[in-house]
């Protein structure tokens, strides 16, 4: 891909701790840019650093020649760099004494600064080492809390989703050609063989590809943000007891009182691989306390927009009514411990035992899972490329519906499917969404 054009200090050398803050056995500076040997022969006077060997040294202070550590540093020739520039990572002692002096010798060395939040992961998108998706695949590593985020994320971030429309593209750049030689040579004999039903079986396949991908794009975003599992119930049924056992710590107050949950309070956990958030709610009953009211309303609306929703009633108690409007719901029976009769209204439970626990993690790991994986990996992941691939999908079925016979219209909208698969990669039409995906990284990314 064409490098988008870098901001204008992108010049400057840059540095940045590229792990996490807190005591660690070793820690990860980046420095990247032109001045990337001249910091390093401040920083480790004498010593030889070659291309991409890992080389012990000692670190000093470039004013006083204090030592500050030794370390290993490993420098990049440009343009074999994860930048694309001059970079190199020194790995030093993870205590923070160590960090910060390195860090303060480095912002000493005349022509650095300190990066921005995701400046080296710009200036590789900038230098054609990473394009758009690919970037946006890294933000969503560094925030993946479950092995299936990690996975899904290692995908897009290894070019997967790029790869897949690049390749549908390829395919219209094919049909494009066949109908463009058809206008071209229009008056002769043969020009039957560059027929139009040859170019749309291409755009067809095409137009499978990008539906097959867009089947799978509401599991991947609930992949993504998590899958939203709602406890509600009447007041006292134990809502908050079963949500800390289920979060395995008090997330919840739990108390005899009715309406002490006000608003809906979070919990995420990981179950099978797969992100879960839990949300324990407001009792639902009619009440004159105004504040409660409106936690009962907030608790409706979150069941309302759920992915799951645990109803849960006492034990024994007669069956009430599921709140209308409800999406996907489970009944639980809890207290299962109090009343030990059989029942056939919903899985029993009970938060003090145990009982019923495990089973009920499985039941709301195979909804999670059932909404969240499919036949395929997914591949489109935010609403940007939702948005991409159906642009280009409606393009493709103008190109293919047969009341379309002027050559030049359909050519049209293959230019236009195109485009739009263009900014998956960010070849064009990126500047409003650069910001919000450039800040979601760290600053050593």
């Amino acid at each position: 891909m064409t490098g988008a054009a870098l901001p204008s200090n992108s010049r400057d050398t840059i540095f940045a701790a590229a792990s996490g803050a807190g005591r660690a056995a070793i820690a990860i500076i980046r420095v990247s840019g032109p001045d990337c040997a001249a910091t390093l022969a401040a920083l480790a006077p004498g010593v030889e650093f070659a291309d991409r060997i890992a080389t012990l040294a000692n670190l000093r202070d470039p004013d006083s020649g204090e030592t500050l550590d030794r370390g290993l540093v490993i420098r990049f020739v440009a343009p074999r760099s994860f930048t694309g520039e001059d970079m190199a990572e020194l790995q030093v002692t993870g205590g923070r004494a160590v960090i910060a002096g390195v860090i303060a010798a480095l912002a000493r060395v005349p022509g650095l600064r300190p990066a921005e939040p995701g400046e080296f992961a710009w200036r590789a998108f900038g230098n054609g080492k990473l394009d758009l998706a690919e970037v946006e695949g890294l933000a969503d590593l560094v925030e993946a809390e479950t092995a299936a985020q990690r996975r899904q994320a290692l995908r897009i971030a290894g070019g997967a989703l790029s790869r897949d429309a690049e390749a549908i593209r390829a395919k219209l750049i094919e049909a494009m050609a066949l109908i463009e030689a058809q206008i071209d040579f229009s008056d002769v004999e043969d020009a039957d063989a560059l027929s139009l039903d040859s170019a749309r079986a291409i755009v067809a396949e095409a137009a499978k590809r990008a539906r097959e991908a867009l089947a799978g794009a509401a599991a991947a975003a609930r992949l993504r943000e998590g899958f939203c599992v709602v406890i509600a119930g009447p007041p006292n049924v134990g809502k908050s007891t079963l949500m800390n056992a289920l979060a395995h710590r008090d997330v919840s107050i739990v108390s005899s009182i009715p309406g002490t949950t006000r608003d809906p309070i979070e919990a995420r956990l990981e179950l099978r691989g797969l992100p879960i958030t839990l949300i324990d709610t407001a009792g639902l009953r009619e009440s004159d306390d105004p504040i409660e009211r409106e936690g009962v309303a907030r608790a409706r609306r979150r069941a309302e927009r759920a992915d799951l929703t645990l109803w849960l009633e006492d034990a024994g108690a007669a069956p009430s009514p599921v709140a209308e409007g409800l999406g996907p719901t489970l009944k639980v029976q809890t207290k299962a411990d109090l009343n030990p009769a059989a029942s056939d209204e919903g899985m029993r439970i009970s938060a003090l035992t145990g009982e019923g626990i495990e089973q009920l993690l499985d039941a709301i790991a195979n909804v999670a899972a059932e909404q969240m994986t499919g036949p395929a990996p997914a591949l489109i992941i935010l609403e940007r490329h939702r948005v991409a691939y159906s642009d280009a999908l409606a393009a493709l079925e103008r190109a293919l519906d047969p009341a379309e016979s002027e050559l030049e219209l359909v050519a049209e909208d293959l230019r236009l499917g195109a485009r739009a698969l263009e900014r998956i990669a960010g070849r064009i039409d990126v500047e409003d969404v650069l910001g919000d995906i450039f800040s979601r990284l760290c600053v050593g990314k």
